[in-house]
Protein backbone atom coordinates (compact mmCIF):
# COMPACT_ATOMS: atom_id res chain seq x y z
CA UNK A 1 0.00 0.00 0.00
CA UNK A 2 2.83 2.41 0.94
CA UNK A 3 4.58 1.99 -2.42
CA UNK A 4 1.37 2.46 -4.40
CA UNK A 5 0.70 5.66 -2.45
CA UNK A 6 4.12 7.09 -3.30
CA UNK A 7 3.79 6.29 -6.98
CA UNK A 8 0.31 7.84 -7.08
CA UNK A 9 1.58 10.98 -5.35
CA UNK A 10 4.34 11.39 -7.89
CA UNK A 11 1.80 11.13 -10.71
CA UNK A 12 0.73 14.72 -10.09
CA UNK A 13 3.84 16.09 -8.38
CA UNK A 14 6.17 15.39 -11.32
CA UNK A 15 6.12 16.88 -14.82
CA UNK A 16 4.19 14.79 -17.34
CA UNK A 17 7.32 14.16 -19.44
CA UNK A 18 9.10 12.71 -16.44
CA UNK A 19 6.13 10.61 -15.43
CA UNK A 20 5.85 9.17 -18.93
CA UNK A 21 9.16 7.41 -18.38
CA UNK A 22 7.74 5.75 -15.30
CA UNK A 23 4.58 4.61 -17.06
CA UNK A 24 6.73 2.91 -19.69
CA UNK A 25 8.62 1.01 -17.03
CA UNK A 26 5.91 -1.11 -15.47
CA UNK A 27 8.37 -3.87 -14.73
CA UNK A 28 10.27 -1.64 -12.30
CA UNK A 29 9.69 -1.67 -8.57
CA UNK A 30 8.39 1.46 -6.83
CA UNK A 31 11.87 2.57 -5.80
CA UNK A 32 13.20 2.32 -9.37
CA UNK A 33 10.14 4.03 -10.84
CA UNK A 34 10.47 7.04 -8.53
CA UNK A 35 14.19 7.35 -9.37
CA UNK A 36 13.45 7.17 -13.12
CA UNK A 37 10.81 9.89 -12.84
CA UNK A 38 13.05 12.31 -10.92
CA UNK A 39 16.11 11.82 -13.17
CA UNK A 40 15.13 14.23 -16.02
CA UNK A 41 14.53 17.04 -13.54
CA UNK A 42 17.82 16.38 -11.75
CA UNK A 43 19.74 16.31 -15.03
CA UNK A 44 18.25 19.60 -16.23
CA UNK A 45 19.04 21.47 -13.02
CA UNK A 46 22.60 20.15 -12.70
CA UNK A 47 23.23 20.90 -16.38
CA UNK A 48 22.47 24.58 -15.82
CA UNK A 49 24.28 25.10 -12.52
CA UNK A 50 27.39 23.21 -13.55
CA UNK A 51 27.58 24.59 -17.05
CA UNK A 52 31.30 24.46 -17.80
CA UNK A 53 33.56 27.14 -19.25
CA UNK A 54 36.49 25.93 -21.32
CA UNK A 55 39.76 27.30 -19.90
CA UNK A 56 43.00 26.05 -21.48
CA UNK A 57 41.29 22.81 -22.34
CA UNK A 58 39.76 22.31 -18.88
CA UNK A 59 36.01 22.34 -18.27
CA UNK A 60 35.42 24.59 -15.26
CA UNK A 61 31.89 25.05 -13.81
CA UNK A 62 31.09 28.75 -13.63
CA UNK A 63 29.58 28.43 -10.16
CA UNK A 64 32.98 27.53 -8.68
CA UNK A 65 34.44 30.82 -9.89
CA UNK A 66 31.51 32.56 -8.27
CA UNK A 67 32.29 31.09 -4.84
CA UNK A 68 36.09 31.19 -5.06
CA UNK A 69 36.08 34.88 -5.98
CA UNK A 70 33.68 35.68 -3.14
CA UNK A 71 35.98 33.97 -0.63
CA UNK A 72 39.05 35.73 -2.00
CA UNK A 73 37.28 39.08 -1.97
CA UNK A 74 36.13 38.74 1.64
CA UNK A 75 39.53 37.50 2.84
CA UNK A 76 41.35 40.57 1.50
CA UNK A 77 38.56 43.12 1.95
CA UNK A 78 38.22 42.33 5.66
CA UNK A 79 41.97 42.16 6.24
CA UNK A 80 42.29 38.42 6.81
CA UNK A 81 39.58 38.36 9.47
CA UNK A 82 39.69 34.56 9.03
CA UNK A 83 42.96 34.68 11.02
CA UNK A 84 42.75 37.66 13.33
CA UNK A 85 39.12 37.15 14.36
CA UNK A 86 39.41 33.57 15.59
CA UNK A 87 40.43 34.34 19.18
CA UNK A 88 37.63 36.82 19.81
CA UNK A 89 35.20 34.44 18.16
CA UNK A 90 36.21 31.71 20.61
CA UNK A 91 35.65 34.04 23.59
CA UNK A 92 32.17 34.83 22.31
CA UNK A 93 31.33 31.15 21.77
CA UNK A 94 32.25 30.26 25.34
CA UNK A 95 29.87 32.96 26.59
CA UNK A 96 32.20 35.79 27.62
CA UNK A 97 29.91 38.44 26.07
CA UNK A 98 26.49 36.78 26.36
CA UNK A 99 23.50 38.70 27.68
CA UNK A 100 20.18 36.83 28.14
CA UNK A 101 18.32 40.15 27.83
CA UNK A 102 19.23 40.53 24.16
CA UNK A 103 16.71 39.70 21.44
CA UNK A 104 17.03 36.27 19.87
CA UNK A 105 16.26 32.62 20.44
CA UNK A 106 19.60 30.86 21.04
CA UNK A 107 23.00 31.35 22.67
CA UNK A 108 26.10 31.85 20.52
CA UNK A 109 27.09 28.24 21.13
CA UNK A 110 23.63 26.94 20.25
CA UNK A 111 23.51 29.01 17.05
CA UNK A 112 26.92 27.63 16.06
CA UNK A 113 25.86 24.09 16.96
CA UNK A 114 22.67 24.41 14.91
CA UNK A 115 24.63 25.73 11.92
CA UNK A 116 27.24 22.99 12.35
CA UNK A 117 24.50 20.38 12.50
CA UNK A 118 23.67 21.48 8.97
CA UNK A 119 27.27 21.45 7.70
CA UNK A 120 28.79 18.61 9.72
CA UNK A 121 27.00 15.91 7.80
CA UNK A 122 27.65 13.33 5.16
CA UNK A 123 29.70 15.82 3.19
CA UNK A 124 32.37 15.14 5.82
CA UNK A 125 32.24 11.40 5.18
CA UNK A 126 30.79 10.68 1.74
CA UNK A 127 31.78 14.04 0.25
CA UNK A 128 35.46 13.80 1.18
CA UNK A 129 35.61 10.23 -0.08
CA UNK A 130 34.02 11.30 -3.36
CA UNK A 131 36.55 14.14 -3.67
CA UNK A 132 39.52 11.81 -3.23
CA UNK A 133 38.03 9.19 -5.54
CA UNK A 134 37.61 11.82 -8.28
CA UNK A 135 40.46 14.25 -7.60
CA UNK A 136 43.04 12.14 -5.80
CA UNK A 137 44.64 12.98 -2.42
CA UNK A 138 45.44 16.51 -3.63
CA UNK A 139 41.74 17.39 -3.54
CA UNK A 140 41.96 17.31 0.26
CA UNK A 141 44.53 20.12 0.21
CA UNK A 142 42.30 22.35 -1.87
CA UNK A 143 39.37 21.57 0.40
CA UNK A 144 41.34 23.16 3.26
CA UNK A 145 42.28 26.18 1.13
CA UNK A 146 38.65 26.64 0.09
CA UNK A 147 37.55 26.40 3.73
CA UNK A 148 40.05 29.06 4.78
CA UNK A 149 38.71 31.48 2.16
CA UNK A 150 35.16 30.44 3.03
CA UNK A 151 35.66 31.51 6.65
CA UNK A 152 35.76 35.15 5.55
CA UNK A 153 32.67 34.77 3.38
CA UNK A 154 30.85 33.12 6.28
CA UNK A 155 31.89 35.99 8.56
CA UNK A 156 30.34 38.51 6.17
CA UNK A 157 27.06 36.74 5.44
CA UNK A 158 26.37 35.87 9.09
CA UNK A 159 27.05 39.42 10.28
CA UNK A 160 24.53 40.63 7.70
CA UNK A 161 22.00 37.99 8.76
CA UNK A 162 21.95 39.35 12.33
CA UNK A 163 22.03 43.02 11.34
CA UNK A 164 19.03 42.73 9.06
CA UNK A 165 17.02 40.08 10.87
CA UNK A 166 13.37 40.63 11.66
CA UNK A 167 12.32 40.72 15.32
CA UNK A 168 8.80 39.35 15.82
CA UNK A 169 6.25 40.53 18.41
CA UNK A 170 6.73 37.40 20.55
CA UNK A 171 10.46 38.11 20.90
CA UNK A 172 11.59 35.49 18.39
CA UNK A 173 13.57 36.39 15.26
CA UNK A 174 13.77 35.47 11.59
CA UNK A 175 16.83 36.17 9.51
CA UNK A 176 19.00 35.05 6.64
CA UNK A 177 20.03 36.23 3.17
CA UNK A 178 16.43 36.75 2.06
CA UNK A 179 16.06 39.47 4.72
CA UNK A 180 19.60 40.83 4.25
CA UNK A 181 19.05 41.20 0.51
CA UNK A 182 15.67 42.87 0.87
CA UNK A 183 16.30 45.14 3.86
CA UNK A 184 20.03 45.73 3.44
CA UNK A 185 20.03 46.70 -0.22
CA UNK A 186 16.99 48.93 0.30
CA UNK A 187 18.74 50.71 3.19
CA UNK A 188 22.10 51.16 1.48
CA UNK A 189 20.97 51.59 -2.12
CA UNK A 190 17.35 52.90 -2.15
CA UNK A 191 17.22 52.93 -5.95
CA UNK A 192 18.11 49.24 -5.97
CA UNK A 193 15.34 48.25 -3.54
CA UNK A 194 13.40 46.35 -6.25
CA UNK A 195 16.57 44.38 -7.05
CA UNK A 196 17.00 43.54 -3.39
CA UNK A 197 13.42 42.33 -3.17
CA UNK A 198 13.86 40.23 -6.31
CA UNK A 199 17.08 38.68 -4.99
CA UNK A 200 15.48 37.98 -1.62
CA UNK A 201 12.52 36.20 -3.20
CA UNK A 202 14.81 34.27 -5.53
CA UNK A 203 16.98 33.11 -2.64
CA UNK A 204 13.98 32.05 -0.57
CA UNK A 205 12.47 30.01 -3.42
CA UNK A 206 15.78 28.28 -4.19
CA UNK A 207 16.42 27.73 -0.47
CA UNK A 208 13.10 25.95 -0.05
CA UNK A 209 14.09 23.52 -2.80
CA UNK A 210 17.82 23.46 -1.95
CA UNK A 211 17.21 22.38 1.62
CA UNK A 212 15.36 19.37 0.24
CA UNK A 213 18.15 18.51 -2.22
CA UNK A 214 21.26 18.75 -0.05
CA UNK A 215 19.83 18.63 3.45
CA UNK A 216 17.31 15.88 2.87
CA UNK A 217 17.76 13.77 -0.29
CA UNK A 218 21.55 13.42 -0.04
CA UNK A 219 21.57 12.79 3.71
CA UNK A 220 18.81 10.21 3.94
CA UNK A 221 20.04 8.37 0.83
CA UNK A 222 23.56 7.87 2.16
CA UNK A 223 22.28 7.06 5.66
CA UNK A 224 20.14 4.32 4.13
CA UNK A 225 23.10 2.91 2.20
CA UNK A 226 25.23 2.81 5.36
CA UNK A 227 22.54 1.14 7.48
CA UNK A 228 21.66 -1.30 4.68
CA UNK A 229 25.32 -2.32 4.26
CA UNK A 230 25.78 -2.68 8.03
CA UNK A 231 22.72 -4.95 8.30
CA UNK A 232 23.61 -7.44 5.59
CA UNK A 233 23.79 -5.55 2.30
CA UNK A 234 21.86 -7.50 -0.36
CA UNK A 235 20.57 -9.76 2.39
CA UNK A 236 19.39 -6.90 4.58
CA UNK A 237 15.71 -6.57 5.39
CA UNK A 238 15.97 -3.00 4.06
CA UNK A 239 17.24 -4.07 0.63
CA UNK A 240 14.58 -2.97 -1.85
CA UNK A 241 12.64 -1.31 0.95
CA UNK A 242 14.33 2.07 0.99
CA UNK A 243 10.99 3.81 1.35
CA UNK A 244 10.51 2.17 4.77
CA UNK A 245 13.77 3.68 5.99
CA UNK A 246 12.62 7.02 4.59
CA UNK A 247 9.40 6.83 6.61
CA UNK A 248 11.38 6.07 9.78
CA UNK A 249 13.71 9.04 9.24
CA UNK A 250 10.78 11.35 8.44
CA UNK A 251 9.15 10.49 11.77
CA UNK A 252 12.43 10.87 13.71
CA UNK A 253 13.16 14.27 12.17
CA UNK A 254 9.57 15.42 12.56
CA UNK A 255 9.62 14.80 16.31
CA UNK A 256 12.28 17.51 16.67
CA UNK A 257 11.55 20.05 13.93
CA UNK A 258 7.87 20.44 14.77
CA UNK A 259 9.04 22.00 18.05
CA UNK A 260 10.84 24.88 16.30
CA UNK A 261 14.29 26.40 16.84
CA UNK A 262 14.15 26.04 20.63
CA UNK A 263 13.85 22.27 20.47
CA UNK A 264 16.28 22.06 17.53
CA UNK A 265 18.94 24.03 19.47
CA UNK A 266 18.51 21.83 22.55
CA UNK A 267 19.12 18.72 20.44
CA UNK A 268 21.98 20.05 18.31
CA UNK A 269 24.03 21.56 21.14
CA UNK A 270 24.33 18.06 22.57
CA UNK A 271 24.30 15.95 19.40
CA UNK A 272 26.90 17.92 17.40
CA UNK A 273 29.73 17.77 19.99
CA UNK A 274 28.98 14.09 20.65
CA UNK A 275 29.08 12.99 17.03
CA UNK A 276 32.09 15.20 16.19
CA UNK A 277 34.16 13.84 19.09
CA UNK A 278 33.15 10.24 18.33
CA UNK A 279 34.05 10.53 14.66
CA UNK A 280 37.32 12.45 15.09
CA UNK A 281 38.42 10.00 17.79
CA UNK A 282 37.83 7.09 15.42
CA UNK A 283 39.86 8.89 12.73
CA UNK A 284 42.70 9.45 15.19
CA UNK A 285 42.72 5.74 16.06
CA UNK A 286 43.18 4.82 12.39
CA UNK A 287 45.80 7.53 11.87
CA UNK A 288 47.62 6.51 15.06
CA UNK A 289 47.67 2.87 13.95
CA UNK A 290 49.40 4.00 10.74
CA UNK A 291 51.63 6.57 12.45
CA UNK A 292 54.71 5.70 10.42
CA UNK A 293 52.84 6.43 7.19
CA UNK A 294 51.78 9.98 8.15
CA UNK A 295 54.67 11.71 6.27
CA UNK A 296 53.91 9.66 3.15
CA UNK A 297 50.18 10.44 3.35
CA UNK A 298 50.77 14.17 3.87
CA UNK A 299 53.26 14.11 1.01
CA UNK A 300 50.67 12.50 -1.28
CA UNK A 301 48.11 15.16 -0.35
CA UNK A 302 50.46 18.10 -0.91
CA UNK A 303 52.14 16.78 -4.06
CA UNK A 304 48.78 15.67 -5.48
CA UNK A 305 47.48 19.21 -5.05
CA UNK A 306 50.10 20.59 -7.44
CA UNK A 307 50.72 17.66 -9.78
CA UNK A 308 47.34 15.93 -9.89
CA UNK A 309 48.99 12.68 -10.95
CA UNK A 310 46.50 10.13 -12.22
CA UNK A 311 43.62 12.61 -11.98
CA UNK A 312 41.50 13.78 -14.89
CA UNK A 313 42.46 17.40 -15.46
CA UNK A 314 45.69 17.12 -13.47
CA UNK A 315 46.33 19.69 -10.74
CA UNK A 316 43.43 21.84 -11.92
CA UNK A 317 41.16 18.83 -11.72
CA UNK A 318 42.23 18.20 -8.10
CA UNK A 319 41.66 21.87 -7.26
CA UNK A 320 38.19 21.97 -8.79
CA UNK A 321 37.06 18.77 -7.12
CA UNK A 322 38.42 19.95 -3.77
CA UNK A 323 36.73 23.33 -4.00
CA UNK A 324 33.42 21.79 -5.06
CA UNK A 325 33.35 19.32 -2.18
CA UNK A 326 34.49 21.97 0.35
CA UNK A 327 31.67 24.27 -0.72
CA UNK A 328 29.19 21.42 -0.33
CA UNK A 329 30.60 20.58 3.10
CA UNK A 330 30.85 23.98 4.81
CA UNK A 331 28.50 25.93 2.48
CA UNK A 332 30.38 29.23 2.86
CA UNK A 333 28.85 31.71 0.44
CA UNK A 334 25.79 29.55 -0.14
CA UNK A 335 23.65 31.33 2.43
CA UNK A 336 21.84 28.64 4.41
CA UNK A 337 23.83 28.72 7.67
CA UNK A 338 23.20 32.47 8.23
CA UNK A 339 19.56 31.53 8.81
CA UNK A 340 20.64 29.60 11.93
CA UNK A 341 23.17 32.21 13.04
CA UNK A 342 20.48 34.91 12.81
CA UNK A 343 18.64 33.29 15.74
CA UNK A 344 21.36 34.25 18.26
CA UNK A 345 20.79 36.43 21.31
CA UNK A 346 22.95 39.50 20.68
CA UNK A 347 22.81 43.23 20.08
CA UNK A 348 26.11 43.23 18.14
CA UNK A 349 25.76 41.76 14.62
CA UNK A 350 29.52 41.36 14.27
CA UNK A 351 29.74 38.96 17.20
CA UNK A 352 27.95 36.24 15.27
CA UNK A 353 30.16 36.88 12.24
CA UNK A 354 33.15 36.15 14.47
CA UNK A 355 31.46 33.02 15.81
CA UNK A 356 30.70 31.90 12.26
CA UNK A 357 34.43 31.89 11.42
CA UNK A 358 34.70 28.70 13.43
CA UNK A 359 32.11 26.85 11.37
CA UNK A 360 34.21 26.14 8.21
CA UNK A 361 37.24 25.65 10.46
CA UNK A 362 35.58 22.87 12.48
CA UNK A 363 33.63 21.39 9.60
CA UNK A 364 36.26 21.28 6.87
CA UNK A 365 39.72 22.09 8.20
CA UNK A 366 39.32 19.72 11.17
CA UNK A 367 36.69 17.05 10.44
CA UNK A 368 37.06 16.78 6.65
CA UNK A 369 40.84 16.74 6.99
CA UNK A 370 40.56 13.86 9.45
CA UNK A 371 38.47 11.91 6.95
CA UNK A 372 40.89 12.64 4.12
CA UNK A 373 43.96 11.62 6.10
CA UNK A 374 42.20 8.43 7.23
CA UNK A 375 41.44 7.45 3.63
CA UNK A 376 44.84 8.39 2.23
CA UNK A 377 46.94 6.91 5.04
CA UNK A 378 45.25 3.51 4.67
CA UNK A 379 45.59 3.56 0.87
CA UNK A 380 42.07 2.26 0.30
CA UNK A 381 41.44 4.84 -2.41
CA UNK A 382 44.04 3.02 -4.54
CA UNK A 383 42.59 -0.43 -4.04
CA UNK A 384 38.85 0.07 -3.97
CA UNK A 385 36.42 1.15 -6.64
CA UNK A 386 34.07 2.30 -3.90
CA UNK A 387 33.01 5.88 -3.37
CA UNK A 388 31.03 7.83 -0.79
CA UNK A 389 30.44 6.26 2.61
CA UNK A 390 31.62 2.84 1.39
CA UNK A 391 35.16 4.14 0.75
CA UNK A 392 35.39 5.80 4.17
CA UNK A 393 34.01 2.66 5.78
CA UNK A 394 36.65 0.49 4.13
CA UNK A 395 39.37 2.81 5.50
CA UNK A 396 38.15 2.32 9.06
CA UNK A 397 37.81 -1.43 8.51
CA UNK A 398 41.57 -1.74 7.86
CA UNK A 399 42.17 -1.07 11.56
CA UNK A 400 38.82 -1.88 13.15
CA UNK A 401 36.99 -4.56 11.12
CA UNK A 402 33.92 -4.03 13.26
CA UNK A 403 33.86 -0.24 12.88
CA UNK A 404 31.73 -0.08 9.70
CA UNK A 405 28.80 -0.99 11.94
CA UNK A 406 29.65 1.88 14.28
CA UNK A 407 30.17 4.14 11.27
CA UNK A 408 26.61 3.36 10.20
CA UNK A 409 25.46 4.86 13.51
CA UNK A 410 27.73 7.89 13.03
CA UNK A 411 26.41 8.38 9.50
CA UNK A 412 22.88 8.16 10.82
CA UNK A 413 23.68 10.83 13.45
CA UNK A 414 25.32 13.12 10.89
CA UNK A 415 22.42 12.74 8.47
CA UNK A 416 19.85 13.22 11.21
CA UNK A 417 21.42 16.43 12.53
CA UNK A 418 21.72 17.88 9.02
CA UNK A 419 18.13 17.07 8.17
CA UNK A 420 16.96 18.81 11.34
CA UNK A 421 18.88 22.00 10.55
CA UNK A 422 17.78 22.15 6.92
CA UNK A 423 14.14 21.71 7.87
CA UNK A 424 14.53 24.91 9.89
CA UNK A 425 16.24 26.71 7.00
CA UNK A 426 13.49 25.76 4.57
CA UNK A 427 10.80 26.77 7.04
CA UNK A 428 12.31 30.23 7.48
CA UNK A 429 12.49 30.64 3.70
CA UNK A 430 8.80 29.70 3.51
CA UNK A 431 8.00 32.19 6.29
CA UNK A 432 9.67 34.95 4.30
CA UNK A 433 7.63 34.13 1.19
CA UNK A 434 4.25 33.33 2.75
CA UNK A 435 4.31 34.99 6.16
CA UNK A 436 5.00 34.01 9.75
CA UNK A 437 2.23 31.61 10.72
CA UNK A 438 1.75 28.15 12.14
CA UNK A 439 0.03 27.08 8.95
CA UNK A 440 3.13 27.94 6.87
CA UNK A 441 5.43 26.31 9.43
CA UNK A 442 3.52 23.05 9.55
CA UNK A 443 2.82 23.02 5.81
CA UNK A 444 6.47 23.31 4.81
CA UNK A 445 7.65 20.86 7.45
CA UNK A 446 5.16 18.23 6.25
CA UNK A 447 6.35 18.80 2.66
CA UNK A 448 9.99 18.46 3.79
CA UNK A 449 9.30 15.25 5.72
CA UNK A 450 7.39 13.76 2.78
CA UNK A 451 10.38 14.41 0.53
CA UNK A 452 12.47 12.26 2.88
CA UNK A 453 10.64 9.20 1.61
CA UNK A 454 11.30 10.10 -2.03
CA UNK A 455 14.95 11.07 -1.64
CA UNK A 456 16.02 7.79 -0.13
CA UNK A 457 15.51 5.85 -3.39
CA UNK A 458 17.66 7.97 -5.75
CA UNK A 459 20.98 6.61 -7.06
CA UNK A 460 24.18 8.08 -5.56
CA UNK A 461 25.65 9.65 -8.73
CA UNK A 462 22.33 11.17 -9.72
CA UNK A 463 21.78 12.39 -6.18
CA UNK A 464 25.16 14.12 -5.83
CA UNK A 465 24.64 16.09 -9.05
CA UNK A 466 21.10 17.13 -8.16
CA UNK A 467 21.87 18.01 -4.51
CA UNK A 468 24.96 20.00 -5.50
CA UNK A 469 23.10 21.85 -8.25
CA UNK A 470 20.21 23.10 -6.13
CA UNK A 471 22.53 23.82 -3.23
CA UNK A 472 25.01 25.87 -5.27
CA UNK A 473 22.23 27.83 -6.96
CA UNK A 474 21.53 29.54 -3.62
CA UNK A 475 24.94 31.22 -3.91
CA UNK A 476 23.92 33.38 -6.88
CA UNK A 477 21.72 35.91 -5.04
CA UNK A 478 23.63 35.48 -1.77
CA UNK A 479 27.03 36.41 -3.21
CA UNK A 480 25.56 39.44 -4.98
CA UNK A 481 24.40 40.55 -1.54
CA UNK A 482 27.87 39.96 -0.08
CA UNK A 483 29.45 42.26 -2.67
CA UNK A 484 26.85 44.99 -2.30
CA UNK A 485 26.70 44.93 1.51
CA UNK A 486 30.37 44.25 2.36
CA UNK A 487 30.86 47.97 3.23
CA UNK A 488 28.16 47.61 5.90
CA UNK A 489 30.06 44.75 7.50
CA UNK A 490 33.32 46.71 7.31
CA UNK A 491 31.73 49.60 9.22
CA UNK A 492 30.39 47.17 11.81
CA UNK A 493 33.84 45.59 12.12
CA UNK A 494 35.62 48.93 12.55
CA UNK A 495 33.12 50.12 15.16
CA UNK A 496 33.15 46.87 17.12
CA UNK A 497 36.92 46.50 17.40
CA UNK A 498 37.41 50.19 18.23
CA UNK A 499 34.88 49.96 21.07
CA UNK A 500 36.40 46.70 22.22
CA UNK A 501 39.86 48.31 22.35
CA UNK A 502 38.50 51.30 24.33
CA UNK A 503 36.90 48.95 26.85
CA UNK A 504 33.35 49.95 25.98
CA UNK A 505 32.44 46.34 25.17
CA UNK A 506 33.04 44.40 28.35
CA UNK A 507 33.11 40.71 29.03
CA UNK A 508 30.08 39.63 31.04
CA UNK A 509 32.47 37.61 33.19
CA UNK A 510 33.91 40.90 34.45
CA UNK A 511 30.91 43.24 34.32
CA UNK A 512 28.63 43.68 37.37
CA UNK A 513 25.62 41.39 37.33
CA UNK A 514 23.09 44.25 37.09
CA UNK A 515 24.64 45.29 33.76
CA UNK A 516 24.30 41.95 32.02
CA UNK A 517 20.68 40.99 32.50
CA UNK A 518 19.14 38.25 34.59
CA UNK A 519 21.27 35.19 35.34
Amino acid sequence: MGKRWMVAALAWLLPSAAWAQVENAAEMGADQRIAAAVKPVADAVSGFVFYAIDIAGYQVPWILFWLILAGLFCTFYFGFINVRGMAQGFRIIRGDYSDPAHAGDTSHFQALATALSGTVGLGNIAGVAAAIALGGPGAAFWMVVAAFLGMAAKFCECTLAVKYRRELPDGSVSGGPMYSLTMGIAAEYPRLAPLGRFLGITFAIVAMVGTVGSGNFFQVNQAYQAVRDATGGDQSFLDGRAWMFGVFMAIAVGVVVIGGIGRIAKVTDKLVPLMAVLYVTACLVVIGSNFEHIPTALGAIISGAFTGEGVAGGALGALLVGFRRAAFSNEAGIGSAPIAHASVKTSEPLTEGLVALWEPFIDTIVICSMTALTIVITGVYLQSGASGVALTSSAFATVMPWFPNVLAVVVLMFAYSTMIAYAYYGTKAANYLFGESKAVDIGYKLFYLTCTVFGVVLSFDQLVDFADAIYFLMAVPNVIGIYLLAPVVKREMKSYFERLARGEIKSTREAPEHLIGSP
